[in-house]
């Protein structure tokens, strides 16, 4: 692969740094003065400065493919030695035959949008997002900087390992297929493969409780890596949406994970959306998602009333749509996604299956050919005040399942203890006892 730079960094989480692996460093063309060891996590700052030299030589064009999720153990987990087919083969040849190449343990998960920041602020890169795979029909101007963000197709976490294998190898058909067709044009390039968050989260069995808390919190703050989409209108922002996951199932076979073009890249239209002191609905317009659908819309349609029962106003998301191709309309009816109008919304688990706090109900026949999954939902569409969500009233009420069964079960122990009591209180002695010495005692019936 005569002019080929393969790049390879997986993304992990940023506290995470006791991930343990064999990495070799060819640095023919990278900065020595940056060491990189293993169990290091490599920041936003550091990754750009290592990548530095992609910038600075004569062609300039840099391939992207992002993935949902890796981790530098799938290498190891879905390799020969463990009986599977290797689903990385393209991935590798790319290392072994490239002149240079660079592979890191551990990224921090805001690097990647942090370097896809930098590249379009410098302005002399072109960003192009790559959605049908077929290169040979875009334009790329070898005279300029151009930067292709590959979306790879999602792995699906509720299905089993063979599946995520079998998405795996189907992700490195396409890193084949796309780095192949820029060779055959004689493009020189360079190539990153990355993913938004990781696949494993490593434990160390010897972490105190104190660490469990830190690891814990920052757990927290990995699910919001990247900020939160907003609408503008004028000089305010008049919505904020945020996901950690935001998928799709369309006719329970097509699975379209939109989250990194929502939040991530923001491949995505929100011209359509409308704002106003009493409705506002947030547009997402996506432009060939996956394979099959050429285009597809979502709108929340949230509304401001004021109620004189509880003398304030409530926000309440009552209807989302989805619109595939300008043509097919899903209704959802939505249930419990209200808060005080002072307030965003927030929802651990938003969608369309039952067992959710927060439910979309199908309210015609073609939102039935739809499963809708949103996990970490927080949205606002009025009274934002210096472009951040506010208060957060969440799903969850205070009384859980958990917390009910609680209470019933103390209530019956409760009850049997003063039942108990009572029966005890009720035990009588006698009041006159019979002598040997003198003549026997005799008791009326009545007694």
């Amino acid at each position: 692969m005569s002019g080929l730079h393969g790049t390879l960094f997986s993304s992990l989480k940023k506290r995470q740094m006791h991930i343990l692996s064999c990495v070799t460093f060819r640095r023919s063309q990278w900065n020595p003065d940056i060491a990189v060891h293993e169990g290091q996590v490599v920041s936003a700052q550091e990754l750009t400065a290592l990548l530095q030299p992609l910038f600075t030589q004569n062609s300039r064009n840099l391939v992207l493919f992002l993935q949902d999720r890796l981790s530098i153990d799938d290498f190891t987990y879905f390799s020969e030695s463990y009986g599977n087919k290797n689903p990385f083969q393209n991935v590798q040849e790319i290392l072994q035959s490239s002149p240079s190449s660079l592979v890191l343990p551990a990224v921090d998960c805001k690097a990647t949008s942090y370097l896809l920041n930098v590249l379009q602020e410098s302005g002399d890169w072109k960003l192009t997002n790559v959605t049908n795979l077929n290169v040979s029909q875009l334009e790329v101007n070898a005279s300029n900087p151009n930067l292709l963000v590959v979306q790879l197709q999602p792995l699906a976490s509720d299905l089993k390992d063979i599946s995520t294998l079998e998405a795996i190898a189907e992700n490195d058909k396409i890193i084949g297929r796309v780095t192949m067709d820029l060779q055959e044009r004689g493009i020189h390039f360079s190539v990153i493969y990355t993913a938004v968050r990781p696949s494993r989260n490593s434990r160390r069995t010897d972490v105190v409780a104190e660490l469990r808390r830190q690891l814990m919190a920052a757990e927290e703050e990995e699910s919001s890596s990247y900020p939160p989409l907003n609408v503008t209108t004028g000089n305010y922002t008049c919505i904020l949406f945020h996901a950690s996951n935001f998928s799709l199932k369309a006719n329970s076979s097509v699975l379209i994970d939109l989250t990194n073009a929502t939040f991530l890249t923001q491949n995505v239209d929100i011209s359509a959306s409308e704002c106003s002191d009493s409705n506002t609905t947030l547009s997402l317009k996506y432009t060939n998602p996956v394979n099959g659908i050429s285009s597809l819309e979502i709108r929340f349609l949230m509304t401001n009333k004021f109620y004189e029962v509880s003398a304030r106003g409530w926000s309440t998301l009552h209807l989302v749509e989805i619109v595939q191709d300008g043509e097919k309309l899903a209704k959802f009816n939505v249930s419990g996604i209200s808060a005080p109008a002072e307030y965003s919304f927030h929802c651990q688990l938003v969608g369309t299956s039952n067992l959710y706090p927060a439910r979309l109900v199908p309210s015609n026949n073609e939102a039935k050919n739809w499963d809708v999954f949103i996990s970490k939902l927080q949205i606002q569409g009025f009274n934002i005040i210096n472009n951040q969500f506010s208060y957060a009233s969440d799903c969850t009420g205070f009384f859980t399942p958990g917390i009910w069964m609680g209470l019933v079960t103390s209530i019956i122990l409760l009850w049997i203890l003063t039942y108990g009591i009572h029966m005890i209180m009720q035990l009588t002695t006698n009041s006159r006892f019979d002598d040997p010495k003198g003549p026997a005692l005799s008791v009326p019936q009545t007694e």
